[in-house]
């Protein structure tokens, strides 16, 4: 019997535990974790816990040569999963964001392998995206043996808190929107972020309306997904709606929480963020930085599909600009010392957070000392 069909033919009969279960479940449903994050092949049975990544039974035997201090893969249906798994999986978020990092200065002429791709090349390029790391700048490498913070890291300082950043949101300009009055409409864009709304002002006559107006809005701890609604102002009757999206902010805010401390370093690309099935990204986009200076800001500009019934080509170009909520002179998203500025891969997170307490309880008891 072959390995392919042994796995196949042994069905697992012990749940990957129960609690959390669900949560791992709904991750694996999201269309860009339906396919191996480095050769693209379908129902991938394998993952990287620690990296955060759904892998086929191909790349998942290269990723355990690797060794589990960079790659900890485990059968989805045969293994038990612990909780820390889990919540390493769900906090990054899948393929698309791990992606985002690994694969941000990814050549164009540096072919992602395939699923009929032969061992050697397969082989060659997930050593070079996760072990060497060619795909990020030096100044961004990950250590093997930390952690991918994305939100995590921030909880130890935040949960006191009630937003751990701002973003300013400019919406540049309409593309194609949907008529809705006599061969025009009169549109204004709503975003909508937990329970803050803000709004532009109405563009008459226009279904390619320029506003290029700054919207702010505070990101709170627990923050869901950006809401973005098109509405035709009416003078006499109710606004109609002319198409509406929503925005996943995952990838940005992860690649801000997840790099260190870049004040002391220029400009540069730190992340990409890939369009999905499950985004309304019309194509793919990078998260930059703008370093040197406090308080530090991350930057990126998309369009984003319109949901409309009458407008199928309708369109945002928006441009976000995101500020990590600042303690002192430093970013809640930090600890409070010894880290350096770098990626974390998220391996061995409960370790992280018993330094962290650690460090905690050695500086409130220094300050009661002092008093």
């Amino acid at each position: 019997m072959s390995t392919t069909n042994r796995y196949q033919h042994i069905k697992s009969t012990k749940p990957i535990l129960g609690g959390k279960a669900r949560k791992l479940k709904d991750l694996m449903l999201k269309s860009d974790n339906r396919v191996c994050a480095d050769c693209g092949a379908p129902d991938p049975k394998w993952a990287s816990a620690n990296i955060g990544v759904f892998l086929c039974l191909k790349c998942g035997d290269v990723h355990r040569a690797l060794g589990p201090d960079i790659s900890k893969v485990l059968s989805i249906t045969l293994d038990d999963w612990s909780d820390s798994d889990i919540d390493s999986m769900v906090d990054i978020g899948g393929n698309s964001y791990a992606n985002s990092i690994y694969e941000a200065f990814l050549p164009k002429d540096h072919p992602k392998p395939k699923m009929d791709s032969t061992m050697e090349y397969r082989t060659k390029f997930i050593r070079a995206k996760y072990e060497t790391q060619d795909f990020l700048k030096p100044s961004l490498r990950i250590t093997s043996k930390s952690s991918f913070d994305s939100t995590n890291s921030g909880r130890i300082v935040e949960d006191t808190r009630e937003f751990v950043g701002e973003l300013n949101i400019t919406v540049v300009r309409g593309i194609q929107l949907a008529v809705r009055d006599m061969l025009t409409s009169d549109p204004y864009v709503i975003l909508t972020l937990g329970e803050q709304k803000a709004q532009t002002t109405v563009k008459t006559s226009d279904l390619n309306p320029v506003w290029n107006e700054v919207l702010k809005l505070s990101v709170p701890r627990n923050y869901g997904p950006l809401k973005l609604e098109v509405y035709d102002h009416d003078t006499f009757s109710a606004d109609d709606i002319m198409g509406e999206a929503e925005i996943d902010l995952q990838p940005m805010i992860t690649a801000a929480m997840a790099f260190g401390d870049p004040s002391r370093i220029g400009d540069m690309q730190i992340g990409r963020w890939f369009m999905t099935r499950d985004n309304a990204l019309l194509k793919d986009s990078v998260v930059n930085v703008v370093g040197g200076k406090l308080p530090v800001l991350y930057h990126f500009e998309a369009i984003f599909v319109i949901q409309s019934s009458s407008a199928e080509d309708a369109a945002l170009l928006l441009h976000f600009q995101y500020q990590k909520e600042q303690q002192g002179t430093r970013a809640t998203g930090m600890c409070s010392q010894g880290i350096e500025h770098r990626l974390r891969v998220r391996d061995h997170m409960k370790t992280f957070k018993k330094k962290a307490k650690a460090k905690q309880r050695h500086a409130n008891r220094g300050n009661r000392l002092r008093r």
